[in-house]
């Protein structure tokens, strides 16, 4: 349609476990004062402390989408528990179970995590994280870590890492001005 344009997307990658409440915090209002649309994998830690902070910020405008997997097995497609957080309004659920230390393989919704949006920025995390930051480098999407390099030692060479948030800004930006 003539005229219209979409909002962005911001994708956030990070652990499931750990929530990294100050980075994610910091995260989450930064993007949420973006004007952009936040993209999660939905699930519990970073997922979660980036999607209520984005949520919670008083200024945001765009919505949080979350990327849910499929229980193995599970021919509904329905999500594990957990799935998707409280905070998700746009659940996008798939028939594709894999994640972790599987999580390039064809059947991880990483690849529609990593491929969605458009900057990725990766907070620490463990295998599943390291994965879609590998895919994000094989898809040669717009990647940035916002952590020091010794927090996430399985972080791919080749994303650049900074644990300031005005560069982190300045990389987002300078990317969704290219679109």
């Amino acid at each position: 349609m003539a005229g219209v344009s979409r909002k962005p997307i911001v994708g956030v990658m990070g652990s499931g476990t750990d929530p990294h409440l100050d980075k994610a915090n910091a995260v989450g209002a930064l993007l949420a004062a973006l004007d952009v649309h936040l993209l999660t994998g939905a699930g519990r830690g970073v997922m979660t402390s980036v999607s209520r902070a984005f949520a919670e910020a008083p200024e945001r405008k765009g919505l949080i989408l979350g990327i849910l997997p499929a229980q193995p097995g599970d021919d509904s497609c329905k999500p594990p528990s957990g799935y998707p957080n409280p905070w998700v309004e746009i659940p996008i659920r798939t028939h594709l179970p894999l994640s972790g230390e599987r999580g390039q393989e064809a059947l991880s919704r990483n690849h529609i995590n990593v491929l969605s949006p458009d900057v990725i920025v990766v907070l620490p995390g463990a295998a599943g994280t390291a994965s879609e930051a590998a895919l994000a480098l094989r898809y040669q999407r717009p990647i940035v870590a916002f952590l020091g390099r010794d927090e996430m030692p399985a972080l791919p060479k080749g994303i650049p890492a900074t644990t300031d948030l005005e560069v982190l800004r300045r990389f987002i930006l300078g990317h969704l001005a290219k679109l």
